[in-house]
């Protein structure tokens, strides 16, 4: 089982407080560093001292770590136009050596348009849609070739699909619970798809529809890589475990059975029964972003376990 640190830093974190945490995941032996991507808190939280833009902390962490894997989780389609977006993580893909990943989704946070004064589509999964195949499109045009593109929502005309990632293919990521359109969008674009805070018996089933749709698609069951993104909050004993919990504003109960939270050995167990569902990859959301102690617990006694 391979572990990725997941952070959501906009409930307040600074780009140093990024750092910091990616340093740290990197040291520990963790695979990759993943942000999510929004511009307004939720909940309870202030959000200070503001939000982060993904791609820009990307762009940095590219060029001040050696190692670890970076993307997103996911990025939203709302906020960029794909001919844009594909030039930013070809050039932060070329800033890192060939390091980034692509989650990309619709974008749900309809608050945080209104804030920014973000356009909010009624229709968004059909722009995303049309997003993948112009994003994949770009990178995939052969140097001296035309990309073309004319779709409902987007046209482009004449582009050189410059410049291109360091990797010969950036990993993308889609992810979520539909039942018919998330599926086939996958197996059509992905190369890993992941499904956020979801029990085991329901990413059993979503991972049943995606390779069903892979399969359809004539893909080889080993292109897909399934994931699922998880709150963690593990502790040494009951104590610790209630300390953190009571940080991030949850019930250690509630954690317990919508996340990986206990001790070491049960988050262990939990894993692993995620793991007979399928699952090859966890993204562990880190909602303490100053408490790093958390980071080197799961790294010594959780990530030590599972090879």
């Amino acid at each position: 089982m391979d572990l990725r640190i997941f952070t959501e830093p906009q409930q307040g974190a600074t780009y140093d407080t990024l750092l910091t945490v990616a340093k740290a995941t990197e040291a520990l032996g963790f695979d990759a560093f993943f942000r999510s991507d929004h511009y307004l808190s939720m909940g309870d939280s202030d959000g200070l001292p503001g939000p982060t833009d993904a791609w820009i902390t990307l762009a940095g962490l590219a060029r001040e770590t050696e190692r670890i894997r970076l993307g997103t989780l996911m990025t939203a389609g709302t906020f960029r136009l794909p001919g844009v977006l594909a030039i930013q993580v070809a050039q932060v893909d070329q800033m890192s050596g060939g390091r980034v990943e692509l989650g990309l989704g619709t974008g749900w946070f309809e608050a945080e348009h209104t804030a920014y004064g973000i356009p909010f589509p009624k229709e968004k999964f059909a722009r995303l849609e049309e997003q993948l195949a112009i994003v994949t499109g770009l990178w995939g045009t052969e140097i001296g070739e035309k990309f073309h593109y004319d779709g409902t929502h987007y046209r482009l005309s004449d582009s050189p699909g410059l410049p291109k990632p360091a990797q010969p293919k950036v990993p993308v990521l889609i992810g979520g619970h539909g039942a018919k359109r998330t599926p086939l969008l996958a197996a059509r674009y992905a190369d890993e798809f992941n499904i956020p805070f979801a029990s085991i018996e329901d990413t059993e089933r979503q991972f049943g529809r995606v390779r069903k749709a892979v399969a359809e698609a004539g893909r080889a069951a080993t292109e897909m890589t399934y994931s699922n993104a998880l709150v963690a909050c593990v502790g040494k004993d009951d104590a610790e475990v209630a300390r953190r919990a009571a940080r991030i504003g949850r019930q250690v109960d509630e954690l317990k059975a919508n996340g990986l939270a206990g001790s070491p050995a049960q988050v262990v167990d939990k894993i692993g029964r995620y793991a007979e569902a399928g699952s090859q990859r966890i993204y562990l959301q880190i909602l303490d972003l100053d408490d790093l102690d958390h980071l080197e617990l799961i790294a010594g006694q959780v990530q030590s376990q599972l090879g």
